[in-house]
């Protein structure tokens, strides 16, 4: 009788525990694998710790890549970046001699030079290199002052090259080379103003060094500057 009553006991509870789930999953929809599937994360899963040697290797290495997706995700503006935004602000031009002069604008066109684009000198300069507006630009003085191949900076134009000479360019004055005559009203015209001599020429200038000059990488952001507008 008395080992009737000892079974009768977890019989009882059995029948109790699938009551309690049959009607927990009815009002849920949560079914006895899910039960034992939680039972399992909660009771078997073991805990991670960092005991070892490996578990702070991992958790390091975890943190770092972590630190680098941060890092990558921080970005600068323009704004933000100090230095100079034009080439006036780069250079130092009080090392540099400097002279006032009367500058005037020119082309390659027959309204500056009297050639046509089907003449064989056409955009040839008196040196030989052709007429280019960039960085180093091309442009026309005195010879007998400033000597093909002298470096000057014209503020508001940029370097300027000795590449060229001209019947009307006499004493203290200086032409500067644009693409079009459009570009000379618009954004010269004529000016007097105070320019600054870099380097005094030798009388030479091929295309070779005018490449060089203008490939200068640590100016290229200003080049860019001159070349778009």
């Amino acid at each position: 009788m008395k080992k009737q009553k000892l079974l009768q006991k977890p019989a009882m509870f059995l029948l109790f525990v699938g009551a309690f789930v049959a009607t927990l999953s009815s009002i849920s929809n949560i079914t006895v694998p899910d039960v034992k599937a939680w039972m399992a994360q909660e009771y078997e899963a073991p805990p991670v710790t960092v005991d070892s040697e490996v578990g702070y290797s991992q958790v390091g290495l975890e943190k770092k890549e972590l630190n680098v997706m941060k890092k990558q995700k921080r970005y600068i503006s323009s704004e933000q970046i100090e230095g100079p935004k034009t080439l006036e602000e780069y250079i130092n031009l009080e090392q540099y001699p400097s002279t006032t002069v009367v500058a005037t604008g020119y082309t390659a066109g027959a309204e500056s030079t009297g050639k046509t684009p089907d003449h064989p000198q056409y955009g040839i300069t008196y040196s030989g290199v052709k007429v280019k507006r960039d960085l180093y630009s091309t442009i026309a003085a005195d010879l007998d002052i400033y000597p093909i191949g002298t470096i000057m900076f014209i503020p508001g134009y940029g370097y300027g090259v000795v590449a060229d000479k001209g019947g009307a360019i006499n004493g203290n004055k200086i032409d500067l080379y644009y693409d079009t005559v459009e570009d000379v009203y618009s954004e010269w015209g004529k000016k007097e103003l105070e320019v600054y001599i870099i380097e005094k020429g030798n009388g030479k200038l091929t295309e070779k060094t005018l490449t060089n000059l203008n490939e200068n990488e640590a100016l290229q952001v200003f080049r860019e500057q001159i070349t778009e507008s």
